[in-house]
C-alpha cells in the first residue's frame, strides 16, 4: 500500500493538476486511490465543484458533494491567503495537531493508495508556529514536489529539496509544471539544471493547463511507476 504527499515550492504551480493526473494514472494500473487536501484556502463554496478539493473528489470517481468535499478537506477557508491568515480572517484558527491526527487516521484506514495534497508551498504556515512542512514530517510519506518553470524556479526548487532532505523526507520526483509568466526560460534548460543538481532525482515535466482540464499526459504514467 502506498502513501504520497504532493507538495510544491509555492502556490498556483499546478499541485492539483498533478495530483489528479497521478490519481488517474494509478487507477489505470488497477489501484484504488483515496485523496486528501486537509487544508484549503481560497475555497469558494459557490464553486465547490471546481475547487481543489472538489476536483480531487471527482478524480477519485466520487460526486463532489458538500459531504464528500468535507471528508477530503475538513479545514476550508475562503480567503486566498496562507492558511493561518485565511483562518484568522474568519475568526478561526487551525489546530495543527488535529490536522496531523486526521491525516494519520485516514492513512491507517486506507484501502490502498492515499494521496495527500498540501496547501500552498512546503513552508506555508498552518498556525502560529507550524507549517505544511511540519505536517509532511508528521505524516512521513514520500514527496512529489511540483515546481514551476519560471525564472528563479531552480533556486526555489533546490532550496526546497535541501529543506526536505534536512527534515528526513524521501522525495519521489520533481514535476515541472510549465509556467506561462512572460519570461523566456527554455524548459529543457530548467529540467537539465534540476536533474544535474537533484542528486539523481527523476525530473518530469507537464504542460501548464487550467486545474479543471482533463489530467491526461504520458508523464503521469511515468510518475505512477515511481511510487
Amino acid at each position: 500500500m502506498t502513501v504520497v504527499f504532493v507538495s510544491a515550492t509555492g502556490t498556483e504551480v499546478g499541485k492539483t493538476f498533478v495530483s489528479r493526473g497521478l490519481i488517474k494514472a494509478l487507477q489505470a494500473k488497477g489501484r484504488t486511490v483515496e485523496a486528501l487536501k486537509p487544508v484549503q484556502s481560497g475555497y469558494d463554496p459557490r464553486e465547490a465543484d471546481g475547487s481543489d478539493a472538489g476536483l480531487l473528489v471527482a478524480a477519485t470517481g466520487l460526486e463532489p458533494t458538500e459531504d464528500s468535499i468535507a471528508a477530503v478537506a475538513p479545514w476550508r477557508f475562503e480567503a486566498p491567503l496562507s492558511p493561518h491568515l485565511a483562518a484568522r480572517r474568519e475568526g478561526r484558527s487551525i489546530d495543527a495537531d488535529a490536522v496531523i491526527a486526521f491525516c494519520r487516521e485516514r492513512i491507517a484506514a486506507r484501502k490502498d493508495v492515499m494521496l495527500i495534497e498540501g496547501v500552498g508551498g512546503i513552508m506555508a504556515p498552518l498556525d502560529s508556529s507550524r507549517t505544511v512542512l511540519d505536517l509532511m514530517v508528521a505524516v512521513g510519506a514520500p514527496v512529489v514536489l511540483v515546481v514551476g518553470s519560471y525564472l528563479g524556479t531552480i533556486s526555489h526548487t533546490l532550496t526546497a529539496l535541501e529543506v526536505l532532505r534536512q527534515r528526513g523526507l524521501s522525495i519521489s520526483a520533481i514535476v515541472v509544471s510549465q509556467t506561462d509568466d512572460g519570461t523566456v526560460v527554455p524548459l529543457d534548460d530548467t529540467i537539465g539544471a534540476l536533474a544535474a543538481f537533484g542528486k539523481g532525482l527523476p525530473v518530469l515535466a507537464v504542460p501548464r493547463l487550467p486545474p479543471e482540464s482533463p489530467p491526461e499526459h504520458p508523464v503521469f504514467g511515468a510518475l505512477a511507476a515511481l511510487l
